[in-house]
C-alpha cells in the first residue's frame, strides 16, 4: 500500500517561493507517476502538475497553464520524495495542495488517474 505524506506549506508574500514535499512509502518511487492538485476555498480540486515515468530515468512533466514557468517538479529518488517547487507565488495560488500517486508510471491532469493521496498542506500567499 502506497502512503504519501505531504508537507512544506506556509504563509508567504507575493513573489515568494515555497517547496512542498511528498514522501512516498510502500511503492517503487522511481516508477510511480505522481501529481499535485490544489483546492482553494469554495472551489473544486484542480490540477497543478504531474510527472510520469516513461522508462529508464526519463520522466515527462506536465503543468497547468496557470503555473507554467513558475512551478517545477524536482525529486530526490534516494529519499523517495517528490517536490513541488513554487516560485513567483501569487495570491491566487492560495489553496490546500495535495500530492497524489498512481499504481503505475502514468500521471496526468485527471484526478481519477491517482489512487493514493496525501493529507494536504496549506499554502497562503499574501498580497
Amino acid at each position: 500500500q502506497v502512503q504519501l505524506v505531504d508537507s512544506g506549506g506556509g504563509l508567504v508574500q507575493t513573489g515568494g517561493s515555497l517547496r512542498l514535499s511528498c514522501v512516498v512509502s510502500g511503492g517503487t518511487f522511481s516508477r510511480i507517476g505522481m501529481g499535485w492538485f490544489r483546492q482553494a476555498p469554495g472551489k473544486g480540486r484542480e490540477f497543478v502538475a504531474s510527472i510520469s515515468w516513461t522508462g529508464g530515468k526519463t520522466f515527462y512533466a506536465e503543468y497547468a497553464d496557470s503555473v507554467k514557468g513558475r512551478f517545477s517538479l524536482p525529486r530526490d529518488s534516494a529519499k523517495s520524495t517528490q517536490f513541488l517547487q513554487m516560485n513567483s507565488l501569487k495570491p491566487e495560488d492560495t489553496a490546500v495542495y495535495y500530492c497524489a500517486a498512481g499504481r503505475g508510471p502514468n500521471a496526468g491532469r485527471r484526478s481519477d488517474l491517482y489512487d493514493f493521496w496525501g493529507q494536504g498542506t496549506q499554502v497562503t500567499v499574501s498580497s
